[in-house]
């Protein structure tokens, strides 16, 4: 699924076609395929804050994980079952990731910051019948076990205690010899539950053919990855579609070091150190982290970077953060843009000419995306609409787990529908404006967040923003940002009046915001993006109690 060898985006798009194998299992591309050719070829290093740092080969990975899947088929696990893996960046995730596929079951990975109720909802929807976690996890499980009839088998990567299994001794008592299963490109392989920023979550399920769809994405991206040092590293937890489909998996089908660290709070000299050390050529950061690295002052100076690319997504990253990045880093992040349930399909590529602040860039080769209205109907150049993609696409979903009414309403005719905003310009370039839900309308204005977001990030005192509308009786709503300062900057009324008059005169007079409200956080997705739902509903509560109060007095 290589891009062929081009030298314009034109041709590159006009040029490229699929060519996915009847028969294709994503444990062997990620592992068998380089072991029997490269066995000693190093596919994992683990970035461990002491120096201990360790390393994996392909010969290992494929030991490791034949006895593991040998394990589990001893457990009962058979294709098609689900198993879960909570845990962090990791030897044993890589492990037990290709183990699943290899035998056909579907890997369901789970994000260790959820709590127990969002356990136990994913877990219960998807059937789980066994889970790979760590202790930290297993706090998470004891409350809610009994609740889960379908999960017969619990595995820790800690080891073995009452009514759980040990990983490392599982993989010693069976043999590191497995008969990797006869997949086809559509059989299921992974589910992956959407975020949850605008409903109850759904399970997201992908057949094998996903992986190879997200190939020229990633080489379009990384321009031309893989090139000799290539290295990767993402801070994105590997429980999410991005950490996971835009870092880990394509990287060891493309024979590219993956470098794990340890699951921590996002911190910005860490992050620094582990792509300094480690040797880290090619990275994904997601925008709201790439905000945060922000607060470290001439990193190049500090730290000895080796970055060749630098890849982002999961919400618009914005020109302020674009031109902070090519002058901090010297290298242009490429912005792409994909969801859980059909993912990397937009992208900028700067080697390719593909490149504009603001912008989140063109389709990537082999997809078909659009701007079109609710009933799938493309829109002018120029006009605002949902961004589309064409079925059929491999990176497309099969559906949502047992939901055939939402799998359907997700489509207009052949276009799957994300929900998400955006333009396309004359130039073929598509800019992502938020989502459909996060629209304010303001004075008979329709305004989306992320622009506002990213002028507020170019004030020194902004760390972090979101931008939501609050209810008003004169405005329909107001624009109210919630900002989180900078180190070293205090709240006050000056501070939040100077921001105003930021964005008044760099926007319009209709989308700075009228309400500023400090914040010491923002509420997150487990995958970094802000869950601006929960914000609207405190701006809601607010107005409403405002109301109350006008009322009563």
């Amino acid at each position: 699924m290589k891009l062929p060898p081009r030298n314009s985006y034109e041709a590159l798009y006009r040029d490229f076609h699929w060519d996915i194998p009847a028969k294709f299992n994503i444990g062997r591309a990620v592992c068998d395929d380089w072991a029997e050719r490269e066995p000693d070829r190093v596919c994992l290093e683990h970035f461990s804050p002491d120096g201990s740092h360790l390393t994996m080969t392909y010969g290992e990975l494929r030991d490791r994980s034949a006895a593991f899947a040998n394990a589990l088929t001893t457990l009962g696990v058979r294709p098609g079952d689900r198993v879960a893996l909570l845990l962090p960046q990791s030897f044993e995730t890589v492990i037990a990731h290709v183990a699943i596929y290899k035998m056909g079951a579907i890997a369901l990975p789970l994000a260790l910051l959820f709590g127990a109720e969002a356990l136990e909802y994913r877990l219960t929807v998807s059937g789980t019948s066994a889970i790979v976690t760590n202790q930290f996890g297993l706090t998470r499980l004891r409350p809610i076990r009994d609740r889960l009839p379908a999960l017969a088998h619990v595995i820790s990567i800690d080891g073995v205690e009452e009514g759980v299994a040990g990983f490392a001794e599982l993989i010693a008592a069976h043999p590191p010899l497995f008969e990797t299963a006869d997949t086809g490109p559509d059989d299921p392989a992974l589910m992956i539950f959407t975020s949850g920023t605008t409903g109850p979550p759904k399970g997201a399920l992908h057949g094998h053919r996903v992986l190879p769809g997200h190939i020229p994405g990633m080489q379009f991206a990384h321009e031309g990855f893989p090139q000799a040092g290539d290295k990767l590293w993402t801070p994105s937890d590997w429980a999410w579609a991005g950490g996971l489909l835009n870092a880990l998996l394509p990287s060891l089908m493309l024979g590219v070091p993956v470098v794990s660290s340890p699951a921590q709070k996002f911190d910005a000299h860490m992050a620094f150190r582990i792509m300094a050390e480690m040797g880290v050529r090619n990275t994904f950061i997601p925008p709201t982290a790439l905000r945060l690295l922000k607060s470290v002052s001439n990193p190049r100076a500090l730290y000895d970077l080796k970055l060749r690319t630098v890849g982002s997504a999961g919400e618009a990253l914005g020109r302020e953060t674009y031109e902070w990045a090519r002058s901090a880093l010297g290298v242009t992040v490429n912005e792409f843009f994909g969801q859980t349930e059909c993912n990397f399909v937009l992208s900028s590529s700067a080697a390719f000419g593909v490149s504009r602040g603001g912008s989140t860039g063109k389709p990537v080769p082999g997809h078909r995306v659009a701007i079109v209205d609710a009933d799938g109907r493309e829109v002018p150049v120029g006009e605002s609409g949902q961004i589309a993609i064409q079925r059929p696409d491999p990176v497309m979903f099969l559906g949502y787990w047992q939901d055939d009414k939402a799998t359907e309403a997700k489509f207009a005719g052949d276009w799957l529908l994300t929900g998400d905003l955006g333009r396309q310009d004359a130039e073929g370039y598509i800019s992502f404006i938020g989502r459909d839900d996060d629209v304010i309308t303001s004075s008979g204005y329709r305004i989306g967040p992320s622009e506002i977001e990213d002028c507020l990030g170019g004030h020194a005192a902004v760390q972090l923003a979101a931008a939501v509308g609050k209810p008003d009786a004169v405005r329909t709503e107001i624009v109210k940002a919630y900002v989180v300062l900078t180190p070293g900057f205090e709240p006050s009324e000056a501070l939040a009046a100077e921001i105003r008059d930021w964005v008044k005169t760099r926007l319009s007079m209709h989308e700075y915001p009228r309400e500023i409200e400090f914040v010491d956080a923002l509420p997150l997705t487990t995958s970094g993006k802000v869950i601006r739902r929960l914000l609207r509903d405190r701006a809601v509560a607010e107005a409403l109690e405002s109301n109350r109060m006008s009322s009563a007095s």
